[in-house]
């Protein structure tokens, strides 16, 4: 039996024994959706706490006198993540390549901002391009690792989804305006602006559990911007990379960077929407127009 049939039998049996407790009223089944929807997210964040643990955890105790640097480690780290989720069927091959994709296009950008001083990372390393060490493409990764697993797990569907066209224009313009900023070519508020009137009054619909919930596009958008921003704390607080008034202690991350990664978020989504293509909700027949008993052919 695989790791991935495994799980699937341990979540079958648990939801065998806990679905009759949540029969019951409708404070149960609020109570058992809730856990589902916990479970869920933290199932299709599972690359990217895998990564700030990692964080977390070599910060605390990676020993100085180490032959292999703290960075390069890391890097070790996320390619056996990887293989992991690829040989357990955990992530499709074909998530897998768009996730690379964005990966490599994360890398070059922080190849960009790294040379003109945007942040550092200030241990040394191997595996590194420029200022840039190769695991820093892999927390991108993860950002495309969740967006993947979570259209999956949820079973993401959208209503009045906006022309295909729209999305990439915004993640397009968005990604080049990560570089001409430094030139004083800064249009992120225009972004911001086309953003709004490309999601304004569009949903997506996400099943936790037995019923599809909705929620505004843009701020399912917003609350995954949040996370990553959390995140990139995390990152900081490590001193796994640094912003350059952190060098001589640590400080939150200005929140205006919230904005920087909504907008960097929109190229992994329109990235990932390549094999997860936007569906609208399922279809549901009425029950004035469901075959009555009887009628039906065996």
């Amino acid at each position: 039996m695989s790791l991935k049939d495994w799980i699937k039998g341990r979540v079958a049996a648990m939801d065998a024994a806990v679905r009759p407790w949540a029969a019951r009223s409708r404070l149960n089944a609020f109570l058992y959706e809730f856990l589902l929807f916990g479970l869920k997210q933290a199932w299709a964040c599972l690359y990217g706490g895998a990564m700030v643990a990692a964080l977390i955890g070599t910060s605390l105790w990676w020993p100085d006198a180490s032959p292999v640097s703290r960075y390069d480690a890391l890097v070790v780290y996320a390619l056996l993540i990887q293989v992991l989720l690829l040989a357990t069927r955990l992530e499709r091959w074909d998530e897998a390549l768009v996730i690379f994709i964005f990966h490599v296009v994360g890398t070059a950008m922080e190849v960009f901002k790294t040379a003109t001083g945007s942040w550092i990372y200030p241990e040394d390393s191997l595996l590194r391009i420029g200022g840039v060490p190769l695991f820093s493409g892999f927390m991108y990764g993860a950002i495309g690792s969740y967006i993947a697993r979570a259209w999956r797990l949820f079973d993401i569907r959208f209503e009045r989804y906006p022309p295909l066209w729209a999305p990439w224009l915004l993640a397009l313009l968005s990604y080049l305006n990560f570089f001409t900023d430094h030139y004083g070519v800064d249009i992120r508020w225009g972004l911001f602006a086309l953003s709004g009137l490309i999601f304004w009054g569009r949903s997506f619909l996400f099943t936790p559990d037995l019923k599809a919930r909705r929620m505004p596009m843009l701020l399912g958008f917003i609350l995954v911007a949040l996370f990553i921003w959390i995140a990139e704390n995390v990152g900081t607080f490590t001193r796994t990379w640094i912003y350059p008034d952190q060098e001589h202690g640590w400080s939150m991350v200005p929140l205006a960077k919230l904005g920087s990664w909504y907008l960097l978020m929109m190229l992994s989504f329109v990235l990932v929407s390549l094999v997860h293509r936007p569906e609208p909700p399922t279809a549901v027949i009425p029950v004035s127009a469901k075959p009555k008993t009887g009628t039906h052919r065996h």
